[in-house]
């Protein structure tokens, strides 16, 4: 069967993508083209880890793990004089969601060099002083400010004459999801500034749930049958991403600001809204304006008192009510730190501190082998249950039956757990031996008894959409906001649907009546109505929607909205072969291949063909072709807020004939800028020549055409 691979590295060709080995030969006993080719690995590998920690929140491996990956890449370039242009150590990792609206950052949100070694600490100390003893500064007098280093999301904020206006997260560093609605329900997040703040402020702050409440919330969910949150980040970070700022709001989430992005005093009294001229005074400057800060920052005049910092914070870390990973270390005076700059990753004046990673032993009392939605088979080790780093683990993944193999681990053996950052603990080895042989992996699936296929170190059901696990699954993901968009169709409804037996494929959703949900526990009339109005509204889809809601591996809604706008249809689609398919944009081979090999399995083919017959049917894209199209030629990119979701303004251009795309180059033709733009893109438009629009200009273009803007509802 066709597994979904990866975007930027295929594990099954890349050895650093799933259980990476970090046993690196020495670098002198290298060949500049082992080095080359090991250097293009691990680029592609993480790549790979950026995408899944940063977009998808579900990261592969360990910080630990990761952090090893990435130093190796910075040796062999460094070493072998390797080209570093669009490498992972040039950048900051990750891209922004789909899901949600793209903004850009008022100023970049650079990721910081880390280590857990104290000489590299030293190291850093010494860089520090001869890099500010090069621009005139006594080496002397560096000082530096010492504070935690939180696990859990990077947001900014930014505030306007003392009112929020704006939150986004962390994305790419230059790019994020705006995250403005959500943010603004968090209680510890002002709505309007103390004190005399400046006319334009924008501050970085870490989003978490604290530990007494995110221990509280588990509970919650495990009463209501809900699967808990892995650990504190991973519910800071899903429940931010939710598109419903109620959600939010009901989920215990707090926030701590640590750095300051932008500071305009333009405009308000200069002189009572100065910037302070240290880092160690912005903090007081947090107090002033009521944003919340943590009390344990310290500020310190050599890197001894660092290294000790850092210590006594660590043996301390269990006491918080807050996850720590480490401590920031960094430059106190500002303008020794615009004296040392920064590279394009990261600042020269701040350095990570990184604490060890936590393990454990205990023992393994089972395995549980859970369903993905595209029939994945992923082991789960059930433990006799032991606390690390102050949390309790009774769960660790074995990741496949590769895996298990190499552990040769089985029911009964002790084992070594371990966990670092927000990735779910797992087993790394085997510590006694207690039991005769290796866990036998399943050969049928445990939910429907299909055969299980190897594909590689991965196991798969064969059951598709006859498996329960994966329908359950599939008809979740159907009725996403970012797909079909159907209410009232959470985990617990679609588990009941098919335990009813009204559910056994996504076609018979829309089967469905008032008088078959009514007598269902925990619906009523008014509810059963709802839903079955939800779905009536679902039966004529966009067709991107449409492709989205399938579940094609590796298709999210931008590549769905591709697909559709060169294929027109559903038929043309269904007919098109792996190379029409690899003429899209975004779609290389594998991706081409996983959406043939998904369209010609006979299960989905069937589902497909079921919801047509029931009379869904997706809309044709209707965009005039060719020279006829009233923009056919141009190509716009868009920044900042507008009347309409940039999602909006993209699929009103397209369908006349245009392309949006995210980035600036010499093909764009107009920049489009809402309310407060990003400055990279204006700056690349400056660089490019290209024609930056106001909103009421981009309107004015449009008219010209006969296009309304905003569009309207629907349109």
């Amino acid at each position: 069967m066709t597994s979904s691979s990866t975007r930027h590295a295929d594990p099954e060709e890349n050895p650093y993508v799933e259980e990476p080995p970090t046993d690196f030969e020495p670098v002198a006993e290298l060949s500049p083209e082992a080095a080359a080719r090991q250097a293009s690995l691990l680029r592609s590998a993480i790549r790979e880890h950026d995408h899944r920690y940063y977009v998808d929140a579900d990261p592969l491996i360990a910080d630990a793990t990761y952090d090893r990956l990435f130093e190796r890449l910075r040796e062999l370039e460094a070493a072998f004089d390797l080209p570093t242009e669009n490498s992972p150590t040039e950048r900051v990792g990750g891209e922004p969601l789909d899901a949600l609206e793209t903004v850009e950052h008022v100023a970049p949100m650079r990721s910081i060099d880390s280590a857990k070694e104290a000489d590299a600490v030293r190291e850093f100390d010494e860089r520090v002083r001869r890099g500010v003893a090069d621009a005139g500064f006594d080496p002397e007098s560096v000082e530096y400010v010492c504070e935690p280093k939180f696990d859990g999301l990077s947001i900014e904020v930014v505030y306007e004459d003392g009112e929020y206006v704006r939150a986004a997260t962390r994305g790419d560093g230059r790019e994020g999801d705006d995250v403005t609605e959500q943010v603004r329900t968090i209680r510890s997040v002002p709505g309007r500034l103390r004190g005399d703040p400046p006319a334009r402020l924008a501050v970085r702050g870490e989003v978490y749930m604290p530990r007494d409440a995110f221990e509280a919330y588990n509970e919650e969910l495990a009463e209501r049958g809900e699967e808990p949150f892995a650990n504190p980040r991973n519910a800071a970070a899903g429940t931010l991403r939710q598109l419903d700022p109620a959600v939010v709001a009901g989920r215990p989430l707090d926030v701590f600001f640590f750095d300051v992005l932008a500071w305009d005093a333009s405009g308000n009294d200069e002189s009572a809204a100065a910037r302070p001229d240290d880092h160690r005074a912005e903090f007081d400057a947090f107090d002033r304006f009521g944003l919340r800060r943590t009390d344990r920052v310290e500020l310190v005049d050599d890197v001894e008192a660092a290294i000790d910092y850092r210590d006594r914070l660590m043996a301390d870390r269990d006491d918080l009510n807050y996850e720590i990973d480490g401590v920031m270390i960094s430059v106190n005076d500002r303008d020794a730190r615009g004296a040392l700059g920064s590279t394009s990753r990261a600042p020269r004046w701040a350095f990570a501190y990184k604490f060890p990673p936590r393990t454990a032993t205990t023992t393994v009392e089972g395995v549980t082998v859970q369903v993905g939605r595209t029939g994945r088979l992923t082991p789960v080790a059930e433990l006799d249950p032991v606390e690390v780093g102050g949390v309790t683990v009774s769960r660790a993944t074995l990741h496949n039956p590769a895996e298990i193999e190499a552990l040769g681990v089985n029911v009964g053996d002790r084992v070594r757990i371990y966990r670092a950052g927000d990735v779910i603990p797992y087993v790394p080895e085997v510590v006694e031996k207690r039991s005769a042989g290796t866990y036998a992996f399943p050969e049928t699936c445990p939910v429907c008894d299909a055969p299980v296929e190897r594909d590689g170190p991965l196991a798969f059901c064969t059951g598709g959409l006859g498996c329960p696990a994966q329908l359950e699954r599939a008809v979740e993901h159907w009725a996403r906001r970012d797909a079909l968009d159907v209410e009232g169709l959470g985990p617990e409804r679609v588990e009941r649907l098919r335990e009813a037996g009204l559910v056994e494929s996504l076609p018979d959703l829309y089967d469905l009546s008032v008088a078959d949900l009514a007598d269902l526990e925990g619906w009523g009339e008014t509810s059963a109505e709802n839903l079955i109005d939800e779905l009536e509204a679902s039966r004529d889809p966009p067709l991107d929607r449409f492709l989205a809601g399938l579940g094609i591996p590796e298709v999210g809604s931008t590549t769905a909205r591709a697909l559709a706008r060169t294929f027109g249809d559903l038929d043309a689609l269904l007919d098109a072969d792996e190379e029409a398919l690899r003429e899209v944009d975004d779609v290389g081979p594998a991706v081409a291949a996983s959406i043939r090999g998904f369209l010609d399995a006979p299960e989905n083919r069937a589902a497909i063909e079921g919801l047509r017959e029931r009379g869904v049917e997706p809309q044709p894209v209707e965009a005039p072709a060719g020279d006829g199209a009233p923009l056919d030629g141009l190509t716009f990119v868009f920044t900042g807020s507008l009347s309409a979701t940039r999602d909006e303004a993209r699929a009103l251009v397209e369908s006349h004939g245009a392309n949006a795309t995210s980035s600036v180059s010499g093909n764009t033709d107009y920049l489009v800028a809402g309310e407060n733009p990003g400055r990279s893109k204006r700056a690349d438009a400056d660089a490019e020549d290209v024609p930056v629009l106001a909103e009421a200009e981009f309107a004015d273009l449009l008219a010209g055409h006969g296009i309304d803007w905003p569009p309207a509802d629907g349109a």
